[in-house]
């Protein structure tokens, strides 16, 4: 990223690394600084800092590929390279160079959301300059943080094909893949990414709560798509000014018979206290949540009789919509997901299944991957397989809990 010179000597590189705290301060002080570009930002930011050469990657919308911000340097790929290891893993990897230096991959990561990773290059990764170069990853990551939602210098570099309309109408609305605390991990993948119609996940957080959310509109178009936004802006609405979620549905319900009274939406929407572990939710038609605990599958752990969907209240004859219960232990991992995952087809020709499904989850948590990881790796098994293919949008949202210690 950086075009200063590459110092020779570990004593000069040691020497700019432990002075460029001031060089930062001024950097940071300068008003400039927030209207500049991320490349920009990014190269001014790693001198101020004394670090001699680095580079930002980031990852594609489907988690296959670290994309270089600049042109001058290749693509490498999250499954088979050092970079992909550092964010698969989320952890520093330090190599030799073929000149003789070394490279130190550092993630980046906003909250829980993997980001891509920084490479920086040095004669030497001494203390001084890996505790500038995490400092950097730091800020680089704020700086994609705040940039993304506007620099579509951004969007092109995470796009690798064509996006359809009514994707880039839900696109817009999703919140980060993944967002998490000591206590919850929640984690999001949408496939196909280019293609969506009608599904879409939200989670948000506040300091007491998780609240989750998996929609799946009827039909694969603009109107799905329509559907499905306007159900999220409901949802959000509501929940925005603490309802419960008897409330929230209402406000989805009320939404789409007031705007689209021909289109309706499934979804589970729920609620865990972080706290305490009490998950409550609420199904409109969908497919049942999945529990796993202690590496194991509990089939009907979740089963409960589903309201009907979203935008249909004739069906619900003047009953109210159904709320239910049940408490968490430590570790436990649920899963919410659409139809599309489950019908999708495996390699034997079969449909994917919820065996399937939930066995692949079990082997990643048993191995101790983290779950983000665990999703994208799950959702390209699918879609890699010689005969598999979707035959509607999947969507699979996972979250763990653990509670607070002592």
């Amino acid at each position: 990223m950086d075009d200063t010179p590459g110092r020779t000597a570990r004593g000069d590189d040691v020497a700019t690394a432990e002075t460029g705290g001031g060089r930062l301060e001024e950097f940071l002080a300068d008003p400039e600084t927030a209207t500049l570009d991320l490349v920009t930002a990014a190269s001014r930011c790693t001198s101020a800092l004394g670090i001699p050469h680095s580079v930002v990657y980031l990852t594609d919308i489907q988690q296959r590929r670290l994309v270089p911000l600049t042109d001058v340097t290749p693509a490498l790929p999250v499954d088979d390279s050092l970079a992909g290891w550092t964010y698969r893993t989320q952890s520093l990897r330090v190599a030799e160079t073929d000149t003789g230096g070394m490279t130190a991959w550092l993630p980046l990561v906003d909250g829980a959301e993997r980001l891509g990773v920084l490479a920086v290059h040095a004669p030497a990764l001494t203390p001084a300059v890996l505790r500038s170069a995490r400092a950097l990853a730091s800020l680089v990551a704020m700086m994609i943080t705040t940039s993304r939602a506007y620099e579509d210098s951004y969007v092109r570099r995470t796009r690798t094909d064509r996006m359809r309309l009514p994707a880039e109408m839900l696109r817009a609305f999703l919140p980060p893949r993944t967002i998490g605390t000591a206590r919850v991990v929640s984690t999001a993948v949408l496939e196909p990414a280019y293609e969506i119609g009608g599904d879409a996940f939200d989670h948000s957080l506040t300091e007491t709560t998780l609240h989750v959310t998996v929609l799946d509109a009827m039909g694969h178009d603009l109107a799905s798509g329509l559907t499905t936004a306007v159900s999220l802006a409901a949802c959000r609405n509501s929940r925005r000014t603490g309802a419960d979620l008897p409330d929230l549905v209402g406000c989805v319900d009320d939404a789409l018979g007031q705007w689209l009274p021909d289109q309706f939406c499934t979804g589970v929407l729920a609620q865990l206290d972080l706290a305490s572990g009490v998950l409550r939710w609420i199904n409109c038609g969908h497919p049942t949540p999945l529990l796993i605990r202690d590496q194991r599958l509990l089939v009907d752990a979740m089963r409960r009789e589903a309201d009907p969907p979203m935008g249909l209240p004739s069906l619900l004859a003047g009953r109210e919509r159904s709320v239910h219960e049940i408490a968490l232990k430590p570790g436990d991992r649920v899963l919410l997901y659409t139809d599309g995952v489950t019908e999708a087809r495996s390699a034997d020709g079969g449909e994917f299944g919820l065996e399937q499904f939930a066995d692949y989850i079990i082997r990643a948590t048993a191995a101790g991957e983290l779950a983000s990881e665990t999703l994208r790796r799950l959702i390209h098994s699918i879609l890699d397989s010689s005969a598999s293919r979707l035959r509607d949008d999947a969507t699979i949202l996972m979250f763990e809990w653990w509670p607070p210690s002592g």
